[in-house]
């Protein structure tokens, strides 16, 4: 339902479909068949000429699930997440994986690996999506499949010329990324104010990656909070970002915007904003931007 009021409200694609979601508040996990009819459905709401963009599942730190148990953690934010625990569990991730690429001939299928911090991390995911291709007879020329990754850990951010080598596109989770760079837990009560995702060295990690794909023709997406905030917006333009990726009542408000918006405007201001050192100043110039 969401996918067809993001298309009635003027969305081009699905960004970031939480396939979690999937996962989430039961006692066992979805099997390859019920997967699959929730991503057909998306994709059949979206039509051919959308983008679906699922990530794949994205658990561990703030999101344990009851069937699938992992130790304890002293540090969970720093442990067995994201894509670590669907290498961990490769019955789960290569089911999670057919069931996603049922919707490659109904719609323009983007697959993409939440938590990626190393390339070998990274490889091992591409490789089993390359090997189920293999077994499904589904070939290059058949559908058109596009792998990408998530920006959220500063280690990724600073290889992604390297990534983008490999990969087709990244899409920056600014809410994670942020309590990385700024080493803030957002839930934490004392901190949570502070992890803000336009504090300038997270714009300088936004700005690394959007530099690193674009030396290979790559585009980079944002689908975390800032993408909705029409504050940030202008920055995240002026900073190369090709995508944003919005709360479904958003897409109208951000879409009319961007369409007001001059790019050389948007350089123009991030240039000067990677120049400031506090997300205090750097939300003074964006307010006078906007006024």
């Amino acid at each position: 339902q969401e996918a067809r009021d993001g298309v009635t409200l003027g969305a081009e694609g699905v960004g970031l479909l939480r396939s979690e979601f999937l996962f989430d508040e039961r006692e066992t996990a979805p099997d390859e068949e019920e997967q699959a009819a929730e991503y057909v459905a998306v994709a059949q709401a979206l039509g051919p000429e959308r983008s679906l963009v699922i990530r794949t599942l994205d658990v561990g730190g703030d999101k344990p699930l009851a069937y699938l148990p992992m130790p304890k953690e002293d540090n969970p934010f720093l442990g067995l997440r994201g894509l670590r625990v669907s290498l961990e569990n490769p019955a789960m991730f290569r089911a999670q994986l057919r069931a996603i690429l049922r919707t490659a001939r109904l719609t323009r299928l983007h697959i993409m690996f939440p938590m990626v911090a190393t390339l070998d991390e990274w490889r091992k995911a591409k490789a089993t999506v390359d090997a189920i291709l293999a077994e499904e007879h589904l070939a290059a020329g058949q559908v058109d499949v596009k792998i990408g990754l998530m920006i959220e850990v500063p280690s990724a951010a600073l290889i992604a010329e390297r990534f983008a080598r490999e990969s087709d596109f990244f899409s920056i989770g600014t809410n994670d990324l942020t309590q990385y760079v700024l080493a803030m837990d957002r839930g934490h009560p004392k901190l949570a104010s502070k992890a803000d995702g336009l504090n300038p060295a997270v714009l300088r990690t936004i700005s690394l990656a959007c530099e690193g794909a674009h030396k290979h023709g790559k585009w980079v997406g944002v689908c975390g909070g800032m993408a909705s905030d029409p504050l940030a917006v202008p920055v995240l333009i002026g900073l190369g970002v090709d995508e944003l990726s919005v709360s479904v009542p958003a897409v109208p408000t951000i879409k009319s915007l961007v369409r007001r918006l001059s790019l050389k405007d948007c350089q123009e201001l991030a240039q000067e904003i990677l120049q400031m050192g506090t997300a205090t100043e750097v939300r003074a110039c964006l307010q006078a931007f906007a006024a």
